[in-house]
């Protein structure tokens, strides 16, 4: 085989395979390996406008009582950041991706869900925009929007599970 074609086949599998990473990106569909830093998460809550807190007063993913964001996927704070703007409500962020949460493959440590502060505004958007599924015995009130997204009233929060960057 010439060196031109593979060349041109080298560079087509490159395309190819840049074109599905970035698809799978965009839908939600991200793997582990498009988590992102604790830094950059925070830098684009920041600019977000969308606040965060922590009871241990930390960021360490290690501590329970920190709020850490260290392995949040990136559709995740796109989700957050999609529902801040689609709702107009202040967002606190009360819980990242911190040790302390259920295990399983859509859990916190793997970067899948936030929780959040509860609010009359918050509450307000997410019983009138998004389809009621019940109680959830163990858990909360559930929710769900069009995007697939679970919203779980727990109590003292809201928990959040992010499928894709839509609200």
């Amino acid at each position: 085989m010439s060196s031109t074609r593979t060349t041109l086949r080298r560079r087509l599998l490159t395309l190819v395979v840049a074109t599905l990473a970035t698809l799978g990106a965009a839908l939600g569909l991200a793997s582990p390996a498009f988590a992102i830093s604790h830094s950059s998460a925070t830098s684009q809550l920041r600019a977000a406008n969308i606040s965060w807190t922590s009871s241990g007063n930390c960021s360490d993913r290690y501590v329970s009582t920190c709020t850490s964001f260290d392995g949040v996927r990136q559709a995740t704070i796109d989700g957050i950041i999609t529902f801040k703007r689609a709702s107009g409500c202040a967002v606190t962020i009360t819980a990242g991706t911190e040790v302390g949460h259920a295990s399983g493959t859509y859990s916190h440590w793997n970067g899948y869900k936030l929780d959040i502060a509860l609010s009359t505004c918050i509450q307000n958007y997410i019983s009138s925009h998004y389809t009621y599924l019940g109680y959830i015995a163990g858990f909360g009130y559930q929710y769900r929007a069009a995007s697939g997204n679970l919203y779980t009233k727990e109590g003292s929060h809201w928990d959040i599970l992010f499928y894709t960057c839509g609200c």
